[in-house]
């Protein structure tokens, strides 16, 4: 067996971990959900579901990961027992980060050109129709829409050709501290506005009233939803950075670590868009509408908003970036670990595969706008996120608990001595029970109820 790459330090993998979870969903849905379905009670019933359901299935990933020292197909045939077709799975979770990345590229790249027109000055002192005609003009565009996807991909493929520990783990700690600063400013600045403290109270009072408006079911549902989407587990996601690590930390308060990095940029990126929202008077949306719509106006509303707009979408663009290389990075493990393919020409392929993968995406809001999948008004990245959301990491992580806790996979044995290796926070084998079978229920529902609901 060739010698394994390994991350140089434990702090390189917390970020590299906390980097891939941290995407654009904790900045567009995290904090518009929290004010939606009872803000601070929202929030407490998330962090339960976070450490009954997500953190428990980061271990096992991490543990498949740190006791194969391979990506999660080849991490499956070692762990399984011969004759078993475990292993299957791993061909789902290979399809499901390709997928992932051919239309994260296309929102990353969005990002990447609303920092350069913030930058540039393109939005001060415009109207609503005219902040309106800027995201119109991007999305109906496919020389935009390509050309900076194409940046994207070509960052992400650089930075992954260049070693893990010199290029992957370096960039990616230099982004996400500066990340974690950008956001601590911009918190501090959007709390200090005029009038901030009512948008802190609609995203973090509890609200009572809000729950049974909702409906207590949904407010369940969507907490659970959102835990279990937040950390990326179900396509090797952590896995394969659990390949990376030694044996000198046990793993369930490196998942610990990880989550609370997690939940704290999607609490901080509610606490600089609501106060700011408020203080303007301007409704905040859900989804694309609120980073691309609604947040423009509140800069060309504020004092150095040209500065305070770059800022954030340079944060934006660094969460973006770093799920984009923690994912890119599994692509590379598995063309290294199946077919021992050089790092750099892994690189290579990748990134031409992710490339021309994400031009269908890119188009599909123009030149295809006419093809809707699924469902009317669907675009072809709605089809791609629904595959990856609604089957690949719903269905990965169902398979992924299986395979950790019965006796027919690796078994709940071998994964508790692989979790509790080295110092720390133990798991409990009192919890065998709660892991083998409530958990894949909890997670059975999720697979169901997402697909159903859907259509």
């Amino acid at each position: 067996m060739e010698k394994r790459e390994t991350l140089g330090s434990r702090l390189g993998f917390i970020l590299l971990s906390a980097g891939c979870a941290i995407g654009i969903g904790n900045v567009w849905r995290f904090p518009y959900i929290t004010g939606k379905y009872g803000g601070g009670f929202f929030v407490l019933i998330y962090i339960v579901f976070l450490l009954i359901l997500g953190i428990p299935i980061m271990t096992m990933e991490y543990s498949m990961g740190r006791a194969s020292r391979r990506s999660i197909l080849p991490a499956y045939r070692m762990l399984e027992k011969k004759g078993t077709k475990w292993h299957l799975m791993g061909y789902l979770s290979m399809a499901g980060n390709y997928v992932l990345l051919m239309f994260y590229s296309v929102v990353s790249g969005w990002i990447l050109y609303y920092a350069v027109q913030m930058a540039a000055g393109r939005f001060d002192g415009k109207s609503t129709v005219e902040i309106t005609s800027v995201y119109a003009h991007m999305i109906s565009s496919p020389a935009i829409l390509t050309g900076f996807m194409l940046i994207i991909v070509l960052i992400t493929a650089v930075v992954c050709s260049n070693g893990l520990q010199g290029s992957v783990e370096k960039i990616t700690k230099f982004m996400m501290i500066a990340l974690i600063l950008i956001m601590i400013v911009l918190g501090i600045r959007s709390l200090t506005l005029p009038g901030a403290g009512k948008g802190f109270s609609f995203y973090l009072k509890p609200s009572i009233s809000n729950i049974k408006k909702a409906g207590v079911w949904n407010v369940m549902y969507a907490a659970l939803n959102q835990s279990f989407f937040t950390l990326s587990i179900g396509m090797g996601g952590m896995e394969i950075f659990g390949s990376y690590i030694d044996k000198t930390k046990r793993l369930a308060g490196e998942a610990v670590i990880v989550t609370c990095l997690d939940t704290f940029v999607a609490i901080t990126a509610g606490l600089i868009i609501f106060p700011a929202c408020f203080a303007y008077g301007i409704s905040p949306d859900a989804g694309p509408s609120l980073i691309f719509l609604t947040l423009p106006r509140v800069f060309s509303s504020m004092a150095l908003g040209r500065l305070w707009g770059t800022l954030f979408f340079i944060f934006l663009f660094f969460a973006a970036l770093s799920t984009m290389i923690g994912v890119f990075e599994n692509l590379q493990a598995f063309a290294i670990d199946l077919h021992h393919t050089p790092r750099k020409k892994a690189g290579l392929i990748n990134g031409i595969l992710i490339a021309l993968g994400s031009i269908p995406c890119a188009l599909g809001f123009n030149l295809w706008s006419s093809f809707q999948p699924l469902r009317a008004g669907n675009t072809i990245m709605d089809m791609e996120d629904f595959f990856v959301s609604n089957i690949c990491l719903p269905v990965g992580s169902f398979v992924i608990i299986l395979f950790c806790t019965w006796k027919y996979g690796w078994g709940f044995e071998n994964y508790l001595s692989e979790v509790n290796e080295g110092s720390g926070i133990p798991v409990s084998g009192k919890l065998k029970w709660y892991f083998k079978y409530v958990l894949p229920v909890i997670v059975g529902f999720l697979v169901v109820y997402g697909i159903v609901t859907y259509f």
